[in-house]
C-alpha cells in the first residue's frame, strides 16, 4: 500500500558543498556569542540567547561576500541577541543599522574581527594550509 508521501518525499535530500575553510572561522563566531548585543540597549526587546548574525551586505566585490545560496565569511558576523537577530530578519540591514546600531553592521563586524584575540593564529593557520 502506498501513502500519502512519495517517493521524493522519503528520499534523502542532495547537501550542499561545504562552505570554503577561509569562509568558516567557528571559534570567532563562538567569541561572538560570548560578548553583548550590539544593539547595545537600543531594542527594547532585546534579549534571549547570544547568536552570530552574518552581515549579508557586507564585502560587497570581495571573495568574502554574500554569494548565490552562500553565506557571507563568518568574519561578517556581529552579535545579536536572538530577539534582535529575528527582528533583523524581518525587517532587513538597511533599517536595522540605522534603528538599532551605533554604527553599520558591516563596521562593527569589521571591528569585532580585529579585536578577536584569535585571529592572528586563525590567520596564520589558514594561510599555513594553503601555503
Amino acid at each position: 500500500m502506498r501513502g500519502i508521501l512519495g517517493h521524493s518525499a522519503l528520499r534523502a535530500r542532495k547537501r550542499n558543498a561545504p562552505r570554503p575553510e577561509w569562509k568558516v572561522a567557528d571559534a570567532f563566531r563562538q567569541w561572538l556569542r560570548g560578548r553583548a548585543c550590539a544593539c547595545m540597549g537600543r531594542n527594547a526587546d532585546c534579549g534571549g540567547p547570544m547568536r552570530s548574525a552574518h552581515v549579508d551586505y557586507a564585502a560587497k566585490g570581495t571573495p568574502d561576500a554574500k554569494g548565490a545560496s552562500s553565506k557571507v565569511a563568518d568574519r561578517w558576523c556581529i552579535p545579536l541577541s536572538d530577539n534582535c537577530h529575528k527582528l533583523q530578519h524581518v525587517i532587513g540591514w538597511p533599517a536595522f543599522d540605522a534603528r538599532y546600531l551605533p554604527a553599520k553592521a558591516e563596521q562593527l563586524a569589521a571591528e569585532y574581527w580585529r579585536a578577536w584575540p584569535g585571529r592572528k593564529k586563525w590567520e596564520q593557520e589558514l594561510e599555513a594550509r594553503n601555503g
